[in-house]
């Protein structure tokens, strides 16, 4: 699996999700989504500082299993993963501070 710049329309079985090592944040929207692309720029200011995070953007919807795995209803759904484990979650996040504290959960600053 590999990071991306646009949403990944590529359906991700969650047992690669689950065994994912390390800091991960899962962004789960669409590339046409207004909240979405609000959301970009706050999510890569946090981002910034933790370059050790991998950034994995999952296109979803109707029927998509990865995102009715995570019970994900409203875009963007960024779930924060340590080592394959939810830490943290947000949902249409409008403060680039919320996105710090939960990327401070999963990767401490140095």
């Amino acid at each position: 699996m590999q990071a991306t710049d646009k949403f990944n329309p590529a359906e991700l079985p969650r047992s690669d999700i689950d065994q994912l090592a390390g800091a991960v944040v899962i962004e789960f929207g669409t590339d046409w989504c207004g909240h979405c692309q609000a959301a970009e720029p706050l999510l890569a200011n946090a981002l910034a500082a933790h370059p050790q995070v991998r950034l994995f953007k999952v296109e979803d919807g109707k029927g998509r299993k990865l995102g009715r795995s995570y019970r994900v209803t409203l875009w963007p759904t960024l779930i924060f993963l340590s080592d394959g484990i939810e830490v943290a979650r947000l949902v249409r996040p409008v403060q680039v501070d919320d996105i710090a504290r939960a990327l401070a959960l999963v990767s401490p600053p140095p």
